[in-house]
């Protein structure tokens, strides 16, 4: 916490506690879910919140690097706490989305940046399939 508190004050950002509990719900859990999943979350403890503001906490710790948007083609994005680089996959069927542990893409800048011109900051690589659970109702029905 005294973590988050270092990099508000070096943005020169307010660290409200909207944004604080948005950051714990993140940090809280391995899912990665969509702001409006995040809202509904919040409510009970914090129900004055709206969406909006659930949405300007999100691009806040986005832009400060506390918190991961992923783009997995839903039309709307989800949010990982683990700013470690690292891959994802996503059911087709569910549209669920994990992490995928062990596998490391961090060279593969490198390699990108022998095939272009451009320099290369960053990367993300999603994986789509069917989870477990889906497969199991597909075999059941």
């Amino acid at each position: 916490m005294d973590n988050l508190a270092n990099i508000f004050r070096e943005k020169k950002l307010k660290l409200t506690p909207q944004r604080i509990a948005v950051y714990k719900y993140l940090q809280s859990t391995n899912e990665h879910p969509s702001a409006e999943t995040i809202y509904k979350a919040l409510q009970p403890e914090y129900p004055t919140m709206s969406l909006a503001t659930v949405y300007k906490a999100l691009k806040t710790l986005v832009e400060v690097n506390l918190v991961q948007e992923l783009n997995v083609g839903e039309g709307n994005f989800r949010y990982d706490g683990n700013v470690c680089p690292h891959s994802h996959i996503q059911c087709l069927n569910c549209g669920k989305v994990n992490d995928v542990e062990g596998i490391c893409f961090t060279d593969l800048n490198d390699k990108v940046k022998d095939l272009t011109d451009y320099d290369i900051i960053a990367n993300q690589i999603y994986f789509y399939g069917i989870c477990s659970s889906c497969k199991q109702d597909a075999k059941e029905n």
